[in-house]
């Protein structure tokens, strides 16, 4: 199981659509306070469909509140330790395919307008992951860039838990 960080999320529509994608692929959602919205949105439920109500959804006041509710982390690049924090960003160097993920970590994505906060960036510099762009696009979208990242943590520990054939169906063309 994975676990997907959202620090301060300001659009409904992004977090709902990660609910829905954390549903389909075990992961825990994590919200960190303040929001741009209420969990009981409208938007976030249309987004996240009728999923939302299966989501492993948590939710914190701050960033100190989730630190304190999760002691497990461990920070930097100690192998073996317990579940690590690698927290997405355009101004990271390094990639994030670069990253040797293991079940049990923590990726945190920020705010749509402004991204995770410079003050914590600079305390976790070793763990900071980027999508790599064209240098002239400032970001992705929020929730596009979870799945981008998300899914190769997941191919990366073997998918475990997800069904990774189809069913073959037989169509009836008319």
């Amino acid at each position: 199981m994975l676990n997907i960080v959202l620090h301060e999320p300001e659009m409904p529509a992004n977090t709902g659509n990660i609910g829905r994608t954390c549903v389909a692929t075990g992961a825990v959602l994590h919200l960190i306070e303040p929001m741009g919205f209420i969990i009981n949105d409208k938007m976030l439920k249309r987004a996240g469909l009728d999923y939302w109500k299966i989501l492993d959804v948590r939710t914190y006041i701050n960033y100190a509140d989730f630190l304190e509710k999760n002691p497990e982390i461990v920070f930097g690049n100690a192998v073996g330790a317990g579940p690590r924090l690698f927290m997405a960003t355009t101004k990271a160097p390094r990639n994030y395919c670069d990253i040797s993920y293991k079940d049990g970590d923590y990726i945190m994505f920020g705010k749509e307008s402004a991204g995770i906060p410079e003050s914590i960036l600079k305390e976790n510099e070793e763990t900071c992951i980027r999508i790599p762009m064209r240098e002239s696009i400032r970001s992705l979208n929020l929730s596009n860039s979870v799945s981008i990242v998300l899914y190769e943590a997941l191919r990366q520990i073997g998918f475990e838990g997800l069904q990774e054939k189809g069913e073959p169906r037989t169509f009836k063309w008319q």
